[in-house]
This record gives structure tokens, C-alpha cells and sequence, in this order.
């Protein structure tokens, strides 16, 4: 059986051009979080860093033209899972967001990678590793 994934929520973000990466990004956003799901933001709170998981619903059907690839940044080409292309296997993408608000389902996010409407599919604490 195959896992099949529903959106638990969607972003929302008036950027028209949308930066890389959320590395280099300072873009705002919401993210707008499904009612039935809005109980499962508690302790979230303004300042904290999160990891969104989300869809790359726009992206072209994957096909093994794609395993190599060159980003506009890179010189060279580089295998796909060696870069943060929105064209992969399964079209899932991953950033990590910083709280500004958390308000009636909303989450209002700095750092924002991702087009108006993409689809949310989990969000995780950002846990930073510590020194050894």
C-alpha cells in the first residue's frame, strides 16, 4: 500500500519572485493551518524556529532526465539529492522557518521559499544540535 499524504494546511505569501532558498530568504508569509488541526499548534510561539515539510505541487513530472541537474547558482551539474531542486522523485521540499505569530490557525513565518498555496504537509521543531 501506498502512504498517501493530505495537506494539513497551505502558504500563503504575496512575494512574486521567490527566493531559493530559505537560507537567503526574508520573506513573510502565513502559514494557514486546517481547523481540525489547529490544536496541534500549541506551544508554538514567536521567535522559535520550525521545519515545514511541504509539496512541490508545481513541479513537472520527475523522469531519469532529471537525476543530474544544474542549479542556476552551481557551475556544474550535481546529482539531484545533492541539491535543493523543487524537481525530484517525490516532490517534497523542506525549510525552516522562523515563528513571528501564531494566531487562530495562522502562523505567520519569516524566511518563506515556497509560492503562494503550497500545499503544507507536516511541521517539526527545529532542533539544533549541540557542540560535541
Amino acid at each position: 500500500m501506498m502512504p498517501q499524504m493530505k495537506p494539513i494546511g497551505y502558504v500563503s505569501t504575496d512575494t512574486e519572485k521567490v527566493p531559493r532558498h530559505y537560507t537567503v530568504s526574508d520573506v513573510k508569509g502565513i502559514l494557514n493551518i486546517h481547523e481540525k488541526y489547529i490544536g496541534a499548534l500549541k506551544d508554538l510561539e514567536a521567535g522559535q524556529r520550525i521545519v515545514v515539510i511541504f509539496l512541490f505541487h508545481k513541479s513537472p513530472e520527475f523522469t531519469s532526465d532529471h537525476l543530474i541537474q544544474k542549479a542556476s547558482h552551481h557551475k556544474k551539474k550535481h546529482g539531484v539529492f545533492s541539491i535543493c531542486s523543487p524537481l525530484r522523485p517525490n516532490p517534497i521540499g523542506m525549510s525552516v522557518l522562523e515563528v513571528l505569530h501564531v494566531k487562530d490557525g495562522r502562523i505567520e513565518v519569516k524566511g518563506i521559499d515556497m509560492i503562494d498555496g503550497t500545499p503544507i504537509l507536516d511541521i517539526k521543531p527545529y532542533i539544533q544540535e549541540k557542540p560535541a
